[in-house]
């Protein structure tokens, strides 16, 4: 799931993009309506492939060399796809901004911007209102956001690359540096002790659950670090929760992400309020910005991954 956009904007177009982003965020559903959604069939001679998506088999270029990416920009990235349209999101984000030179802000209402950067590859979010247009456009593979985990979306996304084993050998090893990190902060911080990550957009906070982005699937599901019952009980399952500043000590955990901009209103920090929170008063904060958080790609897990290491094991 972010920019340091208003939150009730970002998680709109958080469940269309995510792409995590992002967490932000699901397990797999897997009740594809293709038992084989995803597997890619051998490349032909013609230089395609065909890929079994969710929405039925689509015949793509084996090797793309023009993507349009509606949704999972930074996925492609990481595989070293080759954008030349990508959402507004994505194109705002920090950590992709010099990846990104060159490349059309571009959206699905607004199809023109599509046909002028003549794409060879689509991807698109399963539930947009123009896939048969962006179908007439270009090949176009949608996703449902959240039908599968945060690194199996990874996979798939290799999938449709022909870069399979280069996103799976990357799953393979974020998997294991993610855990044993995790193991290592667990042993510093006990192995009871529970996080909580927080975010605000100067009127509202929010309390993540395990898979809203934000690094909640590093620290939840990669590190298996404990929340608090309040926010298992009521984040947990809507992804989200949303608190009143008065709400927020109910819900603190031993230790504390706090996702905010650095060009927010961040006065709720100087109240008495925050600085009562027991995590707050004892130093036990990890602050990290909105804007680069808002995805679950490898991008930016890496980066999310460094800065847990670091916040938890100073």
């Amino acid at each position: 799931m972010s920019n340091k956009v208003l939150m009730p904007v970002i998680f709109l177009l958080f469940a269309v993009i995510m792409s995590a982003c992002g967490d932000k965020t699901a397990t797999d559903t897997a009740s594809s309506p293709s038992a084989s959604a995803g597997a890619s069939a051998s490349v032909s001679n013609t230089g395609t492939a065909t890929y079994e998506s969710e929405l039925g088999p689509v015949e793509v270029p084996a090797h793309p060399q023009r993507i349009v990416a509606l949704t999972n920009a930074p996925n492609v990235l990481s595989l070293g796809g080759t954008l030349v349209g990508v959402d507004e999101w994505t194109n705002k984000n920090p950590l992709f901004k010099d990846k990104l030179n060159g490349v059309e802000v571009v959206s699905e209402d607004k199809l023109e911007k599509i046909l002028e950067v003549d794409p060879d590859l689509i991807i698109a979010d399963a539930g947009s209102k123009n896939i048969d247009k962006l179908k007439e456009i270009a090949p176009t593979v949608a996703y449902t956001w959240g039908k599968r985990d945060y690194l199996a979306q990874q996979i798939e996304i290799g999938k449709l690359l022909n870069k399979e084993k280069e996103a799976q050998a990357w799953v393979d090893d974020f998997k294991q540096r993610a855990q044993a990190i995790g193991q290592e902060i667990k042993a510093k911080i006990g192995k009871n002790a529970t996080v909580s990550v927080f975010e605000t957009d100067s009127k509202n906070f929010y309390v993540f659950g395990k898979a809203w982005a934000r690094g909640t699937e590093i620290l939840y599901q990669a590190m298996g670090l404990n929340m608090p019952e309040k926010v298992k009980a009521d984040a947990l399952g809507p992804g989200y929760y949303t608190l009143s500043p008065e709400m927020l000590s109910d819900y603190a955990g031993d230790y504390l992400v706090l996702s905010r901009s650095s060009e927010g209103d961040n006065s709720f920090m100087q109240t008495e309020t925050w600085k009562k929170i027991p995590a707050v008063k004892n130093g036990h904060v990890i602050e990290i910005d909105t804007e680069a958080s808002t995805y679950s790609d490898p991008t930016t897990l890496e980066y999310l991954l460094n800065i847990f290491k670091e916040g938890f094991l100073k």
